[in-house]
């Protein structure tokens, strides 16, 4: 089980024109991921994933440079078995022995950003190879899972208010979902416009699907405040990054203000700073992306804290396969999982590394039965598609 090669691609997948959307990132064009590939001296290969932005709203050449000429060649000759002490080792860095001895976090000042989506793309390979190795799910190694399908939602939503109403409604008839999302936010420029938006998309919807909204962080916590009581008779499941991720106290202030829900979390950096939006109070629903976070093992650490504060999780999974399906055995196996986010907006860096088609059926999504992942991952598209 020790780590012989340590390889990431910035792997970019050009979005058809037709299926292109606008948002407050600006049109997406490309989804763009860093793809880890690591391989142990005895064959084993697992896959892995790392992020920095939303589709092509970002850059990945340091982020792939950290994993391939920093972290990289501190794994090489290390046992892949020892995920939780490699996670550790990179988060603190040449204080790393000490922390261990002292039981406590000593990290490097460049642990956030970067440094954490660099841990998670080679946390996630790291649980794959497990998975291989001993021939099982990584759900399993996890400590099994609730259930063999998992509810999803349809993650999209961005038309005007003419024609948001059929946007949703195709999505309830593409998977059978029984609940969807769509942004709001400064997209729209004024709160009013985007409730408008949300008065539409429930008219069409009725009262039966589940109807959540996410604003990317993009209101002032006044404007959220306007905004929901624009829409609050609209029986919205959850409100998404109503403000900026950066004002815990303001989010904190917002959730006290409103009976909407709030998610949140996919500009988080691990356990850490979930547990300030809990100590916050400022969240019912925590979002960690598991690209982001710190890969599989943070990610089972933030359900954790969930489940100690009666909170859910539902991972943002906007992402690449090894992400997405990261995500579906961490929401397998956590106490605390409550659904699977299921993009609808053109998402290639899913449905085109997967071999196998990653489906939706009567709202619900299958958890892999295959070792480690259960990703069968498209080489050639990554050989196509690799930024030189």
């Amino acid at each position: 089980m020790r780590i012989k090669t340590v390889q990431a691609w910035w792997v970019q997948i050009p979005i058809e024109e037709s299926r292109q959307h606008v948002s407050d990132f600006g049109r997406l064009r490309t989804f763009d991921a860093a793809i880890l590939r690591i391989e142990t001296e005895d064959g084993v290969v697992g896959w892995g994933e790392g992020k920095n932005a939303a589709g092509s709203a970002g850059q990945y050449a340091a982020l792939v440079h950290l994993l391939n000429h920093e972290f990289g060649p501190r794994l090489i000759g290390r046992d892949a078995s020892q995920i939780t002490a490699i996670w550790e080792d990179l988060y603190n860095g040449s204080r790393a022995s000490a922390a261990a001895a002292r039981g406590h976090a000593l990290p490097e000042l460049a642990r956030r950003g970067l440094t954490v989506a660099a841990i998670s793309a080679i946390d996630i390979a790291l649980w794959d190879i497990r998975g291989k190795a001993l021939d099982q799910p990584v759900w399993a190694l996890l400590g099994g899972r609730s259930a063999p399908r998992l509810p999803a939602y349809a993650s999209g939503g961005w038309a005007d208010s003419a024609g948001i109403g059929a946007q949703l409604q195709s999505y309830v008839e593409a998977g059978g979902f029984r609940a969807v999302k769509m942004r709001v936010g400064s997209m729209d420029d004024r709160p009013q416009v985007s409730a408008q938006r949300v008065r539409a998309a429930r008219k069409a919807l009725g009262p039966d699907v589940e109807l959540m909204v996410d604003a990317h962080g993009t209101y002032t916590v006044a404007e959220a405040k306007r905004f929901a009581a624009l829409v609050e008779d609209c029986d919205l499941a959850w409100f998404e990054e109503p403000v900026t991720a950066d004002d815990h106290r303001g989010l904190a202030e917002f959730r006290a203000a409103t009976m909407i829900p709030i998610a949140t979390g996919e500009s988080e950096c691990s356990r850490f700073d979930f547990a300030s939006l809990i100590s916050h109070r400022a969240a019912d629903i925590l979002q960690p992306d598991p690209a982001f976070c710190g890969g599989i093992t943070e990610a089972m650490r933030i359900a954790a804290l969930a489940s100690s504060f009666n909170l859910r999780l539902a991972p943002h999974l906007w992402a690449g396969a090894p992400c997405f399906f990261a995500g579906l055995h961490v929401l397998a196996a956590a106490p605390s999982g409550y659904i699977v986010e299921f993009s609808l907006g053109a998402n290639p860096m899913i449905h085109s590394l997967s071999r196998v088609p990653v489906t939706v059926q009567d709202g619900m999504i299958a958890v892999p039965d295959a070792p480690g992942l259960g990703l069968d991952m498209d080489t050639d598209v990554i050989a196509r598609y690799a930024r030189q």
